[in-house]
């Protein structure tokens, strides 16, 4: 009897290869394992797929729910966005994923796991460093990493061995896509000059095509999660996907810049991310808010570090953990509304209110009601500006 192999099947181009090559090469018996995190619309076909090309059983988790209260809504808490920029959507999937497919692995008994990353991404780092986590005693095999094939070659082999696949030489990018975002790679993408062409995008429209009438958008926190989009309480599956095509509609949420990837290269990506962009900032605008200035910049510090954990595959680590206790302590006030103007491509925070706002308008305004202490402004400034006297003083002339 073959040893059995959990593949974490896609139903793109490699996964589906490596479901043959898997058979040819290790002569083991596949099952393929796909995650629902928002990234198929048609998982019955996939998994039908799956059996046509040879897999012994195709097993589909909808695993949304876990995705968005276990790993999407922590990094929106933490305001994480990898270099400033990505929301970080494949990377968060990710961990859930290899923590889905090591269960899956010890139920089925498989011998091993498999997944279809290659040399040179970050996702094989991110799977193979969680799953060694979890399940330290666990193969795992990378066939695009061991086939060698370019991608070309990859296309040639699934033709060939009649696996139907979404990807062609006229139409060559690689999808990988949930309720956090959607990346984009390959093709002509690959030249950083090149402007990413129109059919390159799904989510969010070119803004030039976007509505001449902006529109606004009010988003309610409680404690840094959102929980009601327009007024209406949603849970968060619904809340992010209807605000992804609102703000898409808008043409909100295109990203496009020079990556550094773990593995040490820099690659041009591309991604949509409608409603991580708006979140994030809506997110970041009450967090203005509501924190003093000192839990704002330190925050900052950890948001960097968040990310960066998520981003090179270390989400199964207690520093992560302990990351993560600290930005639940600074979310405990972050309650309350921010407004949005999405128009043409931009989205602008424009209004923002909090029970908990350490805004004071007598404090803050130079008209009538000013509650501010003038008198206290010199003694203040002599006693700030004391050091940099002094030291002028002792050390100006030298």
């Amino acid at each position: 009897m073959a040893d059995k192999v959990v593949l974490a099947y896609s139903g793109g181009l490699d996964t589906s290869a490596a479901v043959q090559w898997l058979k040819e090469k290790y002569h083991m018996d596949v099952i393929a394992f796909s995650v629902d995190v928002g990234n198929e619309p048609d998982f019955p076909a996939i998994r039908e797929k799956a059996l046509k090309i040879g897999a012994i059983k195709s097993v589909v988790k909808d695993a949304r729910k876990e995705f968005v209260q276990d790993f999407i809504f922590p990094a929106l808490q933490a305001n994480a966005l990898y270099e400033g920029q990505y929301p970080l959507a494949t990377a968060l999937g990710r961990p859930l994923m290899a923590q889905l497919v090591a269960e899956t692995a010890l139920a089925e008994g498989a011998a091993a796991v498999a997944h279809g990353c290659t040399g040179k991404g970050n996702d094989q780092v991110r799977f193979e460093v969680s799953i060694g986590a979890l399940s330290p005693g666990l193969k795992i095999i990378a066939p695009a990493r061991e086939w060698g094939m370019t991608r070309q070659e990859t296309i040639e082999y699934a033709q060939k061995r009649g696996i139907p696949i979404p990807v062609t030489v006229a139409n060559p990018y690689s999808i990988d896509q949930n309720l956090w975002g959607r990346a984009i790679e390959c093709g002509i993408l690959e030249d950083p000059w090149t402007e990413p062409p129109e059919d390159a995008f799904i989510w969010a429209q070119s803004a030039d095509k976007a509505p001449a009438k902006p529109e606004y958008a009010e988003i309610s926190f409680e404690k840094g999660i959102p929980v009601k989009l327009n007024g209406k309480m949603l849970d968060g599956i619904t809340l992010i996907q209807q605000l992804n095509d609102i703000a898409g509609k808008h043409g909100v949420g295109r990203i496009d810049h020079i990556e550094n990837r773990v593995v040490g290269i820099k690659s041009r990506e591309v991604y949509e991310a409608p409603a991580a962009i708006v979140l994030i900032q809506a997110h970041q605008a009450l967090e203005a808010m509501c924190l003093t200035r000192d839990q704002l910049r330190f925050k900052q510090m950890v948001s960097t570090k968040f990310a960066d954990l998520i981003y090179d595959g270390l989400w199964f680590t207690s520093l992560r953990e302990d990351l993560y206790a600290f930005v639940q302590s600074s979310q405990r006030f972050v309650t309350g509304d921010v407004k949005v103007k999405l128009f043409k491509g931009a989205s602008l925070v424009v209004g923002r209110r909090s029970p908990y706002s350490l805004y004071s308008h007598g404090l803050a305004t130079y008209d009538k009601g000013d509650s501010f202490d003038h008198t206290a402004a010199e003694g203040f400034i002599k006693l700030w500006g004391l050091a940099a006297r002094t030291q002028k003083q002792a050390q100006g002339k030298k």
